[in-house]
C-alpha cells in the first residue's frame, strides 16, 4: 500500500466527519452565538485551507476568525475547502509524497516548542491535516456537548462500519 492509498481514505473521512459535526453543530440553538464552537470551527477549517495553499505552493493566507461573522460564514468557508481539496489529492502521483515540503508556519511553532523543525514531506504533511482535524473536532464535540447537545460519532473506524458514507452537509 502507498502512502497516497493511505492517505486518500484520510481525506473522505475527514470531509465525512466534519459535515457531520457541523450538521450537529447547527441543529444545536445554542450553538449558533457560541463564540468558543465558532473559534473552533474555524480553526479547523483556516488550517485546511493553509496546507492546501502551502502543497499548492501558494502564498499562505490566515485569514482572521472575525472576517468570518456567525457559523453560516465559517461553513461556507468549510465547504470551499472541500470543493478543491479532494481533486486535488486525488491528483497527486505517488512520488510526489517523498517532496520536501517546508511548511511557512513550522519555524514558529519549533520555536515555541524549543527544537528546530526537521524536514517534512507531501506525504507526512498529508498525514498531518487530518490528524490536526480529528483533534480539533473532538474540542468541538466537547462543546456541543456543554451546550447540551449530543455529539456525533466521527471515528475512523465507526465511517468505516457505516458503510464509508460519503459527507452529507445536510
Amino acid at each position: 500500500m502507498s502512502m497516497l492509498d493511505a492517505v486518500r481514505p484520510l481525506f473522505v473521512h475527514m470531509e465525512w466527519a466534519d459535515a457531520t459535526v457541523w450538521r450537529a453543530a447547527l441543529a444545536t440553538p445554542s450553538a449558533a452565538d457560541d463564540e468558543i464552537l465558532h473559534a473552533r470551527l474555524y480553526h479547523i477549517h483556516a488550517t485546511q485551507h493553509a496546507f492546501l495553499q502551502a502543497w499548492r505552493g501558494e502564498e499562505v493566507i490566515f485569514k482572521k476568525a472575525d472576517e468570518f461573522p456567525g457559523l453560516d460564514a465559517v461553513l461556507r468557508y468549510a465547504r470551499s475547502f472541500y470543493a478543491v481539496a479532494p481533486a486535488y489529492v486525488a491528483a497527486l502521483a505517488p512520488e510526489a509524497v517523498d517532496a520536501e515540503l517546508v511548511l511557512p508556519w513550522s519555524s514558529y511553532f519549533a520555536k515555541r516548542a524549543g527544537f528546530a523543525a526537521a524536514p517534512s514531506t507531501l506525504g507526512e504533511t498529508l498525514l498531518q491535516l487530518p490528524s490536526h482535524s480529528t483533534y480539533h473536532r473532538g474540542q468541538v464535540n466537547i462543546r456541543l456537548r456543554e451546550l447540551g447537545a449530543t455529539p456525533p460519532l466521527v471515528d475512523f473506524i465507526a465511517w468505516v462500519w457505516a458503510g464509508k458514507p460519503a459527507p452529507d452537509w445536510g
